[in-house]
């Protein structure tokens, strides 16, 4: 058996090829890594640039980014905060907007019993008032007609 290692375009990463040759087996490329710090996260690209040139806290360009920074937080704090107010005052409306539907209800619920009650009142008043005729009463006005 043998074993082949090249060195990859990107540092501390090597490529480890094994093959065995009295099988006549391949075995998959392993990427191991060649420094001793290696296993750790990748840094993103967007900071990989700012560590290799670390910024002067006494610099301009430094001073500008921080009050940059700190006011765009400023503003977003202030945005949530009012945004938490307009929620609460939306909140508040509807509260009152439902105490008033419910008072609503209320009202219309007494106003619609008071006139089933006098509706049934007076249909009972009716009913009472129509005396039924008798048979005899109808055919006599129904000749008379004739």
């Amino acid at each position: 058996m043998s074993k082949i290692a090249q060195q990859n375009s990107s540092p501390g990463i090597s490529v480890i090829h094994t093959q065995a040759h009295a099988s006549g087996l391949q075995q998959v490329p392993q990427l191991v890594p060649a420094g001793p710090g290696g296993g750790g996260k990748a840094v993103p690209p967007s900071k990989q640039s700012k560590k290799s040139s670390p910024m002067d806290r006494n610099s301009d360009e430094y001073r500008q980014r921080r009050e940059r920074n700190n006011m765009a937080v400023k503003k977003s704090r202030l945005k949530s905060k009012q945004k938490a107010q307009d929620t609460l005052q939306r909140v508040n409306q509807l509260k009152e907007e439902n105490e008033r539907l419910e008072a609503k209800i209320k009202l219309l619920t007494k106003e619609l019993s008071v006139l089933k009650d006098l509706f049934l009142e007076h249909a009972h008043n009716l009913a009472d008032n129509v005396q039924p005729t008798s048979t005899e009463n109808t055919t006599a006005s129904d000749n008379a007609g004739q």
